[in-house]
């Protein structure tokens, strides 16, 4: 048994340090996913060593050594999505309510056929904005009693687990779907005007994952967000940006993304709300995400009961507040030279395609 322990423990501990190699190849990224079941699978060796181990062997000591100080490691990674850290977005006390916003968002996944769930979630929520991915036309005709209600819509469904459908009670502007980086991977862009009448820019992702069924390495997915935090932070209007990111909150390039555009993260200090895989409770990670600038604060954030689909929908409300800024200005993550570079490098990476941003399409429904 001991023999087992010994090479469990060895092999989660490189698993853990694997990410560590920033290598685009999905066999380094993947491992990035699943850190806070590896802090607990080390929690249960440690107390499996405790139980079994030899306290005089010395092979012990150093093995419970090593156990701990990954546990440390994988724990200050996962600190900031604990209720123990400082929550980076400030929560609303008083709001203005012409100033809110609220979005859904739910990667619907293509072949689940059952659509009243979802019907169920806007119709008691009401959200101002909603985001479906993984829609293809069923979905789209599906989601005709919700026209009424939503008369502002951006619909690109495809049958290649990418359309995406975007649907708003505010009036939309400047809107269109994007091809950033690969052919039949779109993104929405638009502008939503507030009742109160001010603007904010909406980008709305679902890049491909590191997974070898769907793109064997991380290059385009990290490509398109980074491209999009670049525009994000050249924003003169306030900035939101949602979607199914296809990676975890805590990974190198949603921090990377973070710093870049300048915009706050409400997991943190606040919990992981992991929204894949609904169905597997031992495998949930954050892949759906809202991140927003720093001149919001949080009304309402949750995860919402399960569609039927592989991801949970996410559902958040949001106030614009423009002296929020200031105070919280220091919570943006900083972009540093080293940092810079790496931008950079990933942006100008040779992908699939020519890695020319594709022609806009006209959207469909506004």
């Amino acid at each position: 048994m001991q023999l087992s322990l010994l090479i469990f423990t060895y092999l989660l501990v490189i698993f853990s340090l694997i990410p560590l190699i920033r290598h685009d190849y999905w066999t380094f990224r993947v491992f990035e996913y699943p850190r806070n079941q590896k802090f607990f699978l080390c929690l249960i060796l440690l107390v499996l060593w405790a139980w079994v181990g030899d306290p005089f062997d010395t092979l012990t000591l150093v093995t419970i050594g090593v156990l701990i100080l990954n546990m440390v490691y994988l724990f200050y990674q996962l600190y900031p999505y604990t209720f123990l850290s400082p929550k980076q977005l400030m929560d609303c006390a008083d709001c203005t309510p012409d100033r809110n916003i609220s979005l859904l968002i739910s990667n619907v996944y293509q072949y689940n056929r059952e659509s009243a769930k979802l019907l169920q979630h806007i119709s008691r929520l009401k959200p101002d904005v909603v985001l479906l991915a993984e829609t293809d036309q069923w979905w789209a005709d599906q989601m005709t009693p919700i026209h009424q209600h939503y008369p502002n819509r951006v619909l690109q469904p495809i049958d290649n687990t990418y359309g995406m459908l975007l649907y708003s009670k505010l009036k939309l502007s400047d809107a269109s779907v994007k091809f950033l980086v690969e052919e039949g991977i779109p993104s929405i862009h638009a502008k939503v005007t507030l009742p109160s009448n001010e603007q904010i820019q909406l980008y709305c992702l679902h890049p491909t994952p590191p997974v070898p069924q769907e793109n064997p390495r991380s290059t385009e997915r990290d490509k398109e967000l980074l491209m999009v935090g670049k525009e994000a932070k050249k924003s003169k209007i306030p900035v939101i940006v949602a979607g199914d990111m296809n990676d975890v909150a805590w990974s190198y390039t949603t921090e990377l993304f973070l710093k870049t555009s300048g915009l706050l993260d409400p997991r943190r200090g606040r919990g992981f709300y992991s929204t894949f895989h609904a169905k597997i409770p031992i495998l949930r990670f954050p892949l759906d995400h809202i991140f927003c600038s720093s001149d919001f604060k949080l009304l309402e954030m949750q995860r919402l009961k399960s569609i039927n689909s592989d991801h949970f929908p996410m559902y958040v409300k949001l106030t614009y507040d423009p002296q929020a800024e200031a105070l919280q200005k220091d919570n943006e993550l900083t972009l540093d030279a080293e940092d810079r570079e790496v931008v950079e490098e990933k942006i100008q990476a040779d992908t699939d395609s020519d890695g020319s941003a594709k022609p806009e399409k006209n959207p469909i429904g506004t």
